[in-house]
């Protein structure tokens, strides 16, 4: 897993985490991971490949949310 933070607009950063997969996972397994992580960890899915070898690499993305001071 891999994490790294970049601004895609102004105001707005994302965290990103690499994930991979085996291809011994069936679909179903991965799609309930993704599922938990998204639930619990406020990931949300930004890309999918699947290699040559059977391999899914995910990234996973949120938002990052700052805190302004008002007073």
């Amino acid at each position: 897993m891999r994490a790294d933070r970049r601004p895609l607009r102004n105001g707005v950063e994302w965290e990103f985490e690499s994930v991979a997969f085996s291809r011994d996972l069936s679909r179903n397994v991965v799609r309930k991971l993704l599922v938990e992580r998204a639930e619990h960890g406020g990931w949300e899915l930004d890309r999918v490949r699947i290699g040559n070898d059977g391999v899914r690499r995910v990234v996973l993305r949120r938002k990052i949310i700052r805190a302004v001071r008002t007073a």
